[in-house]
């Protein structure tokens, strides 16, 4: 008998592949630029790169919206490509459509859309940042009335399908408004996350990090010298309330909406956008300063039209205001997120045909099926498709290779 179940156990081991299962990356085990931005159309790009890679930095984070409406695979993979040449990281926040003033529910049944619009695509790095919703404490956010265990329930089942299809994507809850008030059309913080928590409490055992919406209240105007509940320091208030209600987890801290509000050619309520230069510079201190931040993405780089004219870094005439000059000026760090690299040798051309630095190199007809972009003169290693070995790509011949393309390569198998 223990001689049938070897020989079983080998056969099964020809026909089961065996598959190393990689999960996501610590975001902070690697050199990481903390500075990002909120935008909202992808023709932003080349100006938040401008902002966020200045003044020595790389690879900064950009946060945006993608509706259940918009999920076209080719427009936005042409924003994750942009995104790649930029060298931002994406963090994406799902959305439904909204219906008479609200954010209608999610469907239930609607999340294989979902995995499978993000499955298609071609990520920029190995994380995938996904952001489930946006503030559901607010009654407008969740089909007209504020559910936590209907909201819990959803995020629950969208995180685990999502990692079910791949171990790279790292799940967060939306931004919860820390200001809101209890009454019809609102639940406190407070009060959400005890339900939520009550009903689902391994929740956070199942999703990887935490988004704050740290704005400094009231009225989007208090001093970054603030701290507490309504502050740039939301999310330090969150956390304490997070271990009060019995999370243990360490969750990092992603501060997707941050920021002042400021005055407008229509607006004359607010701060002088002046001020807001020594403001924002208050903010960079206090948020590098914290090691659990990975990133903050204030709110919003260019939006010329009510109600978040107010809040926007570019102003009406198309020009950025005092901030955006200062903000480059701050040093940055150059980040090395952690891309995948892979190749699929189409057709080797000559092995080993030149030698070089006492190494010999193929030459073949390869294709990027990896994350990074293969650059002229840049020696890096990838896997090989579908082999259990790596290559050596010494350097594209007439061109550099993205995601996807084909070119011709020097290359060694190690």
């Amino acid at each position: 008998m223990r001689k049938i179940l070897i020989v079983f156990a080998f056969l099964a081991s020809l026909v089961i592949p065996i598959k190393t299962v990689n999960a996501i990356e610590t975001p902070t085990s690697v050199d990481n630029n903390k500075f990002g931005i909120h935008i909202t159309d992808e023709n932003d790009i080349e100006d938040a790169a401008r902002l966020l890679n200045s003044s020595g930095g790389d690879w900064g984070y950009v946060t945006f919206v993608i509706r259940e409406d918009e999920r076209d695979i080719n427009r936005w993979q042409n924003v994750f490509d942009k995104l790649r040449r930029q060298h931002l990281i994406p963090l994406v926040r799902i959305a439904t459509t909204q219906d008479e003033g609200n954010w209608t529910k999610p469907d239930p049944d609607d999340i294989s859309s979902w995995v499978n619009f993000f499955e298609s695509l071609n990520w920029v790095v190995k994380n995938r940042y996904i952001i489930i919703g946006n503030e559901p404490n607010h009654a407008t956010e969740w089909g007209g009335e504020v559910d936590p265990t209907e909201y819990g329930e959803f995020v629950t089942n969208i995180s685990k399908r999502l990692k079910l299809s791949s171990p790279d994507y790292f799940v967060m809850m939306g931004g919860l408004d820390a200001s809101a008030p209890d009454n019809k059309s609102h639940l406190s913080e407070e009060k959400f996350l005890k339900q939520l928590t009550l009903k689902y409490p391994k929740i956070f055992e199942k999703l990887d990090g935490w988004v704050s919406h740290s704005y400094p209240n009231p009225d989007f105007s208090a001093p970054p010298t603030n701290t507490g509940q309504k502050s740039i320091k939301t999310y330090e208030w969150e956390l304490s309330l997070l271990k009060r209600i019995g999370v243990s987890k360490n969750l990092p801290v992603f501060i997707t909406e941050t920021g002042w509000a400021h005055r407008t050619e229509k607006e004359s309520d607010y701060l002088d956008p002046e001020i807001l230069n020594g403001y924002y510079q208050k903010l960079y201190e206090i948020y590098l300063a914290n090691n659990n931040i990975v990133a903050f993405t204030p709110f919003i780089l260019n939006y010329s039209s009510p109600p978040f004219d107010i809040f926007s870094w570019m102003d009406n005439n198309e020009h950025y205001y005092g901030f955006f000059e200062e903000t480059q000026k701050v040093l940055k760090i150059k980040g090395s997120p952690i891309q995948i690299t892979e190749a699929d040798i189409i057709f080797e051309i000559a092995p080993e045909f030149i030698k070089k630095n006492n190494k010999t190199y193929a030459v073949g007809i390869v294709k990027n099926t990896g994350q990074s972009i293969w650059i002229q003169g840049k020696t890096r290693e990838a896997n090989e498709k579908g082999k259990e070995r790596k290559l050596e790509i010494d350097s594209p011949i007439f061109t550099d290779i993205e995601p996807g393309k084909i070119g011709i390569i020097l290359y060694r198998k190690i």
